[in-house]
């Protein structure tokens, strides 16, 4: 193994991800950079998760089983077990590009102050070949409130763990993942750290393939203790950018996230929804757009974006 470099931790939660956690950590074994470690934690798994790790038998993969606690407990939990002066915490679902830790690695240098960023993109149906790299990836070296508030600036921000390579120094100024929160935890915890960074750098060969629709999402939309943490981690991660910088770019990019919670959960948990509303009016109001194409463009310039979504709620899934 060659040491020519920093220690690489990936810290990866795992719940019930049989069917895809051996395409993770193959991902990780294809790495150009080889001074890793992966520290698995296994969060009560139900399925074959198990099983499935015990084929990996490269020293440099650790795996630990712990009572099912939630995805944060088990992501603390694999950084209180690893060494590494850089960390990323990485999903079980997820793929990197065989030169993603090299590129971001090289990023950093040996400065303790600053992230790396990488590229990204979703495939579809566990297709890889129905990947498509996101185009509007920020690719500029940039201060952490500047990329915050241009990856917020008209769409909805994409917040992804594995896209960030992070000093250890910076996690322990940070803090690590809020164990609260469930739903869009990532939001939160991405936010708190980027803004103890001096600098985000953008790694041009890091390509993270992000797994897209696993779940059920009108079960999640419907769950209180899901709706009452995406609201949470929205209100907490808004409010440290609020305080770094009180301005009125920020307060609009803040606004538009409480807007995209209020498209994503309605007609659903209308307490939460009015203390959004709230929000929205306290900093300035939004523009934010509904998101929509095709038909629902022109339904929701006719009938409203509520009633839109009524509609789309009593359809089959393949018509949504």
């Amino acid at each position: 193994m060659e040491k020519s470099g920093p220690l690489v931790s990936v810290c990866m939660p795992a719940y019930d991800a049989g069917k895809y956690i051996a395409d993770a950590v193959r991902s990780i074994l294809k790495q150009t950079y080889s001074y890793w470690e992966l520290i698995i934690v296994n969060d009560g798994s139900t399925d074959d998760t198990s099983l499935i790790l015990k084929q990996f038998t490269d020293p440099r993969i650790s795996v630990h089983q712990q009572e099912n606690c939630g995805q944060c407990a088990a992501a603390n939990k694999a950084f209180s077990l690893s060494k590494g002066r850089l960390v990323k915490f990485m999903d079980a679902d997820d793929m990197i590009s065989p030169g993603y830790l090299a590129a971001q690695v090289n990023c950093i240098g040996d400065r303790e102050d600053t992230v790396a960023s990488a590229a990204w993109g979703r495939f579809y149906n566990d297709d890889i070949n129905t990947f498509k790299l996101n185009e509007e990836v920020i690719r500029e070296d940039c201060q952490p409130i500047d990329w915050l508030v241009s990856s917020m600036d008209g769409k909805q921000a994409m917040m992804q763990c594995a896209i960030w390579l992070i000093p250890r120094a910076i996690l322990q100024k940070s803090g690590l993942w809020n164990e609260r929160l469930s739903l869009i935890n990532d939001f939160e915890f991405i936010i708190r750290v980027v803004l103890n960074a001096r600098e985000i750098r953008f790694a041009e060969n890091s390509v993270l393939y992000y797994r897209s629709g696993l779940q059920n999402s009108l079960s999640s939309l419907k769950s209180q203790k899901g709706a009452q943490s995406a609201f949470d981690s929205i209100n907490m991660g808004t409010s440290y950018m609020l305080d770094f910088e009180p301005s009125d770019r920020v307060k609009k990019v803040c606004a538009a996230c409480f807007q995209n919670f209020v498209y994503s959960f309605y007609p659903f948990h209308k307490t939460l929804i009015k203390l959004a509303e709230h929000k929205i009016k306290e900093l300035g109001g939004t523009t934010s757009a509904f998101p929509s194409g095709g038909y629902t463009r022109l339904l929701q310039k006719i009938i409203g974006w509520k009633n839109v979504k009524k509609i789309k709620l009593l359809l089959p899934g393949d018509l949504k």
